[in-house]
């Protein structure tokens, strides 16, 4: 993993400012961490703006899907989901920014920031179906021990996202949208990582040459994401989530890696066409 950073950070200047990205936030967050201790209007601010590594990433990527063959690809197609589901969370960020320092209030729930939180789900589920075809893996799951993986690890993860967040959960219908919402984080996030694990593994045995860790990386980002997702989701229920903590810099670590990972892809693609 480490080499094929390296060769990425050689060829790509947009890799470079990519890590300079990172390491600025990185070390915002730790001086927030250990000289200013934790809580202040500097980890707020960190919390509001870390998600420039997300738009650094979406915006990179959706030139990198052209390149591939944009929506005409199987491959341009996934991309641009992933650049999108980038997007979706500076969205969301920006949103949740502007009812703070902006409108002076709490931020609402649902708001118009869950539009770019939550949309990104979808956005990662069908990202990942498509990786998952262009990687061959429709050819794997004929065998039945890859059509069992198939069910059981989609179905233990829901299971388990549904005990840990929706067990004894009080229905309030006069809400529809904070019911949807609150059903549709845990579980649909249990899907595209579901999706992603599936993927990998069906895949471990198609894959090779230059394309496959890439697509592993790809996968690895998504399972970042995910235990982002579960740290926030799990701190919020108990009411210990904090701006500017742990959970932001998972957060900023997870669009770190999806970055990189599309333009590692953008590598692939030269040295595909140098050979032809």
């Amino acid at each position: 993993m480490l080499k094929t950073m390296r060769e990425t950070l050689r060829q790509e200047w947009s890799a470079k400012v990519a890590l300079v990205i990172f390491i600025f936030f990185t070390s915002w967050w730790l001086v927030v961490q250990f000289l200013l201790g934790g809580k202040s209007p500097a980890s707020d601010l960190f919390s509001d703006t870390y998600g420039i590594m997300a738009l650094w990433g979406g915006l990179c990527g959706i030139f990198i899907a052209k390149r591939w063959g944009g929506i005409k690809s199987v491959m341009g197609r996934a991309i641009l989901m992933f650049s999108l589901g980038l997007l979706a969370q500076e969205f969301g960020q920006l949103t949740y920014s502007s009812y703070y320092y902006i409108s002076h209030i709490e931020v609402p729930y649902p708001s118009l920031g869950d539009l770019g939180y939550f949309g990104s789900i979808p956005l990662y589920i069908y990202g990942v179906v498509l990786l998952a075809k262009a990687s061959g893996v429709e050819i794997s799951l004929k065998s039945f021990r890859s059509r069992l993986q198939a069910i059981i690890i989609p179905l233990s993860i829901l299971i388990i996202s549904y005990f840990i967040f929706l067990q004894g959960y009080v229905f309030d219908w006069s809400k529809p949208l904070t019911i949807f919402l609150d059903f549709g984080y845990p579980l649909g996030e249990a899907v595209y990582i579901s999706l992603a694990l599936v993927a990998y593994f069906l895949s471990q045995k198609i894959l090779g040459g230059v394309m496959r860790s890439k697509i592993v990386f790809i996968l690895f980002a998504l399972l970042l994401q995910y235990l982002a997702d579960f740290v926030f989701l799990y701190k919020a229920n108990k009411n210990i989530w904090m701006a500017g903590g742990v959970n932001d810099y998972m957060y900023l670590v997870a669009y770190f890696f999806m970055t990189w990972g599309l333009l590692q892809l953008n590598t692939v693609l030269d040295k595909l066409k140098q050979r032809s």
